[in-house]
């Protein structure tokens, strides 16, 4: 079966965008081939990725190529009329976690939860996530995007790895535990 995991830097307060949804907090620790924070070996380890509308449309507003073109992209979106899927992308407004659930089940690498919170926090209400690499960033932003806003559910984690940066950033890997 395949894993889903979550992969995302978050500040100290645990915060994942600023309160516009901006990411220019994060310019001062790119992934460079000196730090890249274990995120080429993690990439290699996907196939696809999920992620919420406004983290797609956020990315697509970058002046970059989609970085995950290369993998089949799962983009949960609340407007189903608005989005076509076309190849490697697909766009899910219905039945969201049966869709998810079924591709947990199918073969293949695992799979990535991208973002944002609002994604994170209904894939972990429904027991959908194994496994978390929280990169955290030395960084202070006192309000914005919450990295788990608004969870219902409680869940139980172990400590798998750990590591830290000369730059001050600490990447700390968690797995589910199941009761």
């Amino acid at each position: 079966m395949r894993k889903i995991k979550l992969y995302i830097a978050a500040s100290i307060d645990g915060y994942i965008a600023d309160t516009d949804g901006g990411l220019d907090w994060l310019s001062g620790y790119p992934i460079t081939p000196e730090l890249n924070y274990g995120y080429d070996e993690f990439f290699n380890s996907v196939d696809s990725v999920i992620m919420g509308g406004r983290t797609y449309r956020d990315i697509l507003n970058m002046d970059v190529i989609y970085p995950y073109r290369d993998k089949t992209s799962y983009i949960i979106t609340r407007n189903k009329d608005s989005q076509t899927s076309k190849e490697n992308i697909q766009f899910l407004s219905e039945n969201v976690i049966e869709t998810i659930t079924s591709l947990k089940e199918q073969q293949g690498k695992d799979i990535w939860l991208v973002g944002g919170g609002e994604i994170i926090v209904m894939l972990l209400d429904n027991n959908l996530v194994d496994e978390m690499i929280i990169t955290h960033i030395p960084k202070i932003l006192g309000d914005g995007i919450p990295l788990f806003p608004k969870m219902k559910t409680e869940s139980n984690w172990r400590l798998h790895n750990s590591q830290s940066y000369s730059n001050g950033v600490l990447s700390v890997e968690y797995q589910r535990i199941m009761r």
